[in-house]
């Protein structure tokens, strides 16, 4: 692969975005690959800023769009089919891994991973992380009672779907994000399956493989006191003063830690 140049892999059934570049430090065999899990009402298309940081600092990554969510052509599922969906991901690459899940995601990952023997290491990124038996609304309700933006904002359909109003998802998701950046990814939002908050994982993978919390402060969808609340589960924890979205708000500063990770 040319210097800086970016690697796009189409996948059908699994609508994958594969970047890497070949000049760094360690062979690009040698480092893990980066494997991003996008949250709720998101898709792949959430981490190309992060991506791109990562591509200047030779880190390889893959961002997966769950079923329904981005330019994925599969139906709607739940948490346990998502999961499933990244679990025949990770079993495709032959290379350690980091997992990374963001906020709804951070769910999906602990039960993906829990079946996968070539996961280094575990990022919740502002993101749920439930034990066995626990769902993320009723991990949620256990927790102590704060007020965000996100609760406001989101639409319950009749047809078990709900979405995010788009009038209030900046003050949710974006609130440190440049102002040019917020409109497309307000016009990017999909509906999420209501009942993939309620479902309770089968795996706990955070029990067994080391993993890492990044904290936001200014996070209006997940409270900071409830994310302190997941962290300690956590092997290590890092903290960045924005919103819920660091990988727009806080880009380079994410990829840091990122890259500590994978070469660590």
């Amino acid at each position: 692969m040319d210097s800086g140049s970016r690697a796009a892999i189409g996948v059908v059934d699994m609508a994958l975005t594969l970047r890497a570049v070949a000049t760094c430090p360690m062979s690009e065999s040698e480092l893990p690959m980066v494997i991003l899990v996008h949250g709720a009402w998101h898709g792949a298309w959430c981490w190309s800023t992060l991506q791109a940081e990562l591509d200047t600092r030779g880190v390889p990554s893959l961002a997966i769009d769950l079923p329904g969510h981005g330019v994925s052509l599969e139906p709607f599922g739940d948490l346990l089919s998502d999961a499933a969906h990244v679990s025949r991901v990770l079993a495709k690459i032959q290379r350690p891994i980091v997992l990374v899940g963001h906020s709804y995601g951070g769910a999906v990952i602990s039960q993906a991973a829990s079946a996968a023997t070539n996961v280094k290491h575990l990022v919740y990124m502002t993101a749920y992380v439930p034990d066995v038996g626990e769902g993320i609304l009723p991990m949620s309700a256990n927790m102590p009672k704060a007020r965000t933006s996100l609760g406001p904002a989101i639409v319950y359909g009749d047809d078990g779907l709900c979405t995010i109003n788009p009038d209030l998802a900046a003050a949710a998701f974006y609130g440190r994000c440049s102002a040019n950046s917020i409109p497309a990814n307000i016009a990017r939002l999909c509906p999420q399956p209501v009942a993939s908050f309620g479902q309770a994982v089968t795996g706990a993978a955070w029990n067994s493989i080391e993993s890492t919390y990044i904290r936001c402060t200014d996070d209006e969808a997940i409270h900071i006191s409830h994310q302190d609340h997941m962290a300690v589960r956590c092997t290590h924890v890092e903290t960045l003063n924005t919103d819920h979205s660091p990988f727009t708000s806080m880009p380079g500063a994410t990829a840091d830690i990122l890259e500590r990770i994978a070469r660590g």
